[in-house]
């Protein structure tokens, strides 16, 4: 295992874990994303954070949020983290903890909550059929609106103070939520597709919204991610010329989609450390 593994996270108290088994490897993780790059997987302990799940009122029922804050002081700067299409697993999870390293409170809602739990399913194909698809960008919005409100009232958030991050499927959902809530400050949008197919669920896209953005948004981008070519990048930063706030894209040479998922062989060490850093920046620019 490489020893700079544990540089890729400035400030952060981390540690690393091996996998002995398949099983073990998968545990926590979304059985679709494939096989667990054990070489890779970063983890961070809960010394000095209160870290749990929360649930928050939706409509539709109480939705489940996990959670993780530093254990003494606060109100705490915000960050609400988008999962990947494959839910809130243990990466996702595990971001929360690095941002309360960071003093920050983060928050993962697990947004899938009414269609399905994507951890039992193991095939990409079934996984965006039975339950992504399902979910709608209008659903997201509203649920995204309600854990601003539930982290609030726990009082340890600072209501002056949201940001909001996500990765792959959260990437989208970044751009798309920084053009809803007047109350996020900033966003970083993690190889978040910018446009796509069209229908019930899917309204709108970033590229639709581009001039509506309330929040500055970060984009971090690899040149190699297969799903989002560079000349949509291209486009949607034509879009923003017009728009009202600040907008960045930093697109990595010869870098995957996914190349923040440590745990997966998508990972590049690289492009997480620098974007992880410049996530850091682009939040203290904006003031959260």
């Amino acid at each position: 295992m490489r020893q700079d593994i544990l540089s890729l996270l400035p400030k952060a108290d981390l540690s690393r874990r091996s996998f002995v088994s398949g099983a073990t490897a998968i545990a926590g993780f979304a059985l679709a994303a494939g096989p667990v790059n054990a070489q890779s997987v970063i983890t961070t302990d809960t010394g000095g954070l209160v870290a749990g799940m929360g649930q928050v009122p939706v409509k539709g029922g109480m939705m489940p949020a996990y959670y993780a804050m530093p254990a003494s002081g606060g109100p705490f700067p915000t960050v609400l983290v988008v999962q990947e299409i494959f839910g809130v697993h243990e990466h996702i999870k595990d971001v929360c903890r690095r941002l309360a390293k960071l003093g920050y409170m983060g928050v993962a809602p697990e947004l899938y909550f009414r269609q399905g739990d994507p951890s039992k399913v193991t095939d990409m194909g079934t996984l965006f059929r039975e339950i992504v698809s399902k979910v709608a960008d209008a659903q997201v919005m509203g649920d995204l609106d309600a854990t601003v409100d539930w982290a609030i009232a726990q009082g340890k958030a600072d209501a002056n103070k949201f940001a909001v991050t996500g990765f792959c499927w959260g990437g989208r959902i970044t751009w798309l939520y920084s053009a809803h809530s007047p109350r996020v400050k900033a966003g970083v949008a993690w190889y978040g597709r910018l446009t796509g197919d069209y229908g019930a669920t899917t309204p709108r896209h970033p590229m639709d919204v581009a001039k509506e953005l309330k929040a500055p948004v970060l984009g971090l981008y690899g040149a190699a991610d297969q799903g989002i070519p560079v000349a949509s990048i291209e486009d949607m930063k034509a879009e923003l010329k017009s728009a009202k706030v600040a907008t960045e894209f930093v697109v990595y040479p010869d870098t995957p989609h996914a190349f923040h998922a440590d745990y997966r062989p998508s990972f590049r060490e690289g492009p997480a450390k620098d974007g992880w850093k410049k996530m850091q920046e682009w939040f203290k620019k904006h003031g959260v």
